[in-house]
């Protein structure tokens, strides 16, 4: 599904007016076709597709701990269309083979890079590299700051939202889960 840059653009129309701005006038007068533009690079993954990312394996005989941390995002809360953006820390527990480690933040940035909620986000990134790695194990945080709560409504700047999926041996096994939120946490959390 592409995104129909004319009709965000028609919709900025309707915001600007509906402020009381003429969307013809001199300072706004290209102002919904940037946002148009700025909403493509944006929500670039809508039009993405996960096998166009991970694609390539390497056949590697590596059963431990496999973790990318602080991977910045940013996303579009589908609720405000207000940007969250943080950190990811991406683990996984290979099963014979590997992906190259940039591949990881492309996952992170091909699920991000849609409307969307925090949670799914979280669930959406566990999901995908348990599918196509065939892991024996995946664990994602993602630690976010929400601008739909800091900008507006509570507006409690600072603050941060943390999610997590575990998946395989990181949800069944307790001491897998342990060591892998260990090592994608630093050592700051205690949650198992």
């Amino acid at each position: 599904m592409a995104l129909d840059l004319e009709k965000i653009a028609m919709g900025v129309r309707l915001i600007l007016e509906g402020m009381g701005r003429d969307p013809n006038e001199g300072a706004v007068a290209e102002t919904p076709d940037r946002v148009a533009a700025a909403y493509a690079e944006i929500l670039a993954g809508v039009d993405q597709k996960a096998e166009d990312i991970v694609n390539v394996f390497h056949e590697v005989s590596y059963d431990e701990i496999v973790l990318v941390k602080d991977i910045p995002f940013y996303s579009m809360c589908e609720h405000h269309l207000l940007p969250f953006m943080g950190l990811a820390h991406v683990a996984y527990l290979p099963k014979g083979k590997v992906v190259g480690v940039s591949k990881l933040a492309r996952v992170v940035e091909l699920c991000s890079r849609r409307p969307q909620v925090q949670e799914r986000l979280t669930s959406q990134i566990a999901d995908l590299i348990m599918a196509k790695l065939d892991a024996k194990g995946a664990g994602i945080i993602l630690e976010a700051t929400h601008t739909c709560m800091t900008i507006r409504g509570v507006r409690k700047p600072g603050s941060v939202m943390v999610t997590s999926a575990m998946r395989g041996l990181f949800k069944s096994n307790l001491a897998t889960r342990t060591e892998a939120i260990n090592l994608l946490t630093g050592g700051r959390a205690t949650m198992a």
